[in-house]
């Protein structure tokens, strides 16, 4: 794919680091804001990317890339996969996909329309662990709970409680816990059990944005609660998945999938798996990415724009929950 990267902040540079091994991507074009210029054309020495531009229309007018990264706020997301479908490019998105769930369906519309790739950059669906654990669920037996926690203190935290509000807890831009951590649980459980029931959130709220919280999605004979916190530190950060016949242990934050545990109904230690075929997690999803567009996989895009669209459910209804507005 010839990739036009919109954005310049930490997770492009993080991505960037990977792409001398993703073969089939060629890095066209990165856009971004007149003052992150110097930023801009430092990424473009360093990374060997063809044309820098400060202006979307016109990046989409003169250059020839066929899809679009949208790494920017959570926010900016719609608007800016929006123009790039209707002008006939593939999009991936960052997580979250939107803010609102109205704004993701309108994606999707125009998307399998003009049957266009739309999907959503989400480590943890495409990491093999992830995947090898899916397969695993049925030694668990009739699954009954599973149990989510990534909770890192932001380093943004500290200027929010002296009254700086930047875009990860300004509730106008999209931020808050449930849109950042708590996202990456929401994937990994609905990835394994769909769309629930019922969804209930109980975030600590200050100055209107969630800045840590808890989440409860019911399943009827299956509960999961997935916790997200900004404003505190977990020591532990693990999953716990438990049946009647077993249980498994997820080893560290859910975007990582670093390895996992699996035990028999008496707590003996089965196996340890750790399946992960490349050390940094965006890895594995680029090189699906990759392939998908390359063979226009519509009836995998469909796939995935279903799993997304009950994730971005779950954040309406938990937002309605908790009576957050995130506009």
């Amino acid at each position: 794919m010839k990739l036009a990267i919109i954005g310049s902040g930490n997770i492009v540079h993080d991505f960037l680091t990977i792409t001398k091994d993703l073969k089939d991507t060629e890095l066209t074009a990165i856009i971004g804001t007149t003052r992150s210029l110097d930023i801009l054309k430092q990424l473009q020495d360093q990374y060997h990317i063809k044309e820098v531009y400060t202006d979307f229309d016109e990046a989409l007018a003169k250059s020839d890339f066929d899809t679009v990264y949208v790494a920017v706020p959570n926010f900016l997301h719609y608007a800016f996969a929006k123009k790039a479908l209707e002008h006939g490019k593939n999009v991936i998105s960052e997580k979250p996909f939107t803010v609102k769930y109205e704004e993701f369906m309108d994606l999707q519309k125009i998307a399998l329309e003009k049957k266009l790739v739309l999907v959503e950059a989400i480590t943890n669906q495409y990491l093999q662990n992830y995947l090898d654990l899916k397969k695993k669920l049925p030694e668990l037996g009739d699954l009954k709970l599973i149990e989510s926690n990534y909770s890192q203190y932001s380093s943004r935290y500290d200027a929010f409680e002296a009254g700086k509000i930047l875009p990860a807890f300004d509730p106008k831009k999209g931020g808050g816990a449930l849109m950042d951590l708590n996202i990456y649980n929401i994937h990994f459980i609905v990835g394994l059990l769909g769309r629930p029931k019922k969804v209930d959130y109980l975030p600590n709220i200050e100055r209107g944005i969630d800045t840590s919280g808890i989440l409860m999605l019911d399943y009827g004979n299956s509960k999961a609660v997935a916790i997200g916190a900004k404003d505190s530190v977990s020591p532990i950060r693990k999953t716990i998945v438990q049946g009647n016949k077993g249980s498994i242990i997820v080893n560290g934050p859910t975007n990582k999938m670093e390895s996992f545990d699996v035990y028999d109904h008496d707590k003996n230690l089965l196996e340890k798996v750790d399946h992960n075929i490349y050390p940094h997690r965006m890895y594995q999803e680029f090189v699906e990415f990759e392939r998908i567009i390359r063979e226009h996989d519509l009836t995998a895009v469909k796939t995935r724009l279903q799993h997304s669209e009950d994730v971005m459910w779950v954040v309406k209804e938990a937002l309605a929950s908790a009576d957050l507005k995130l506009d």
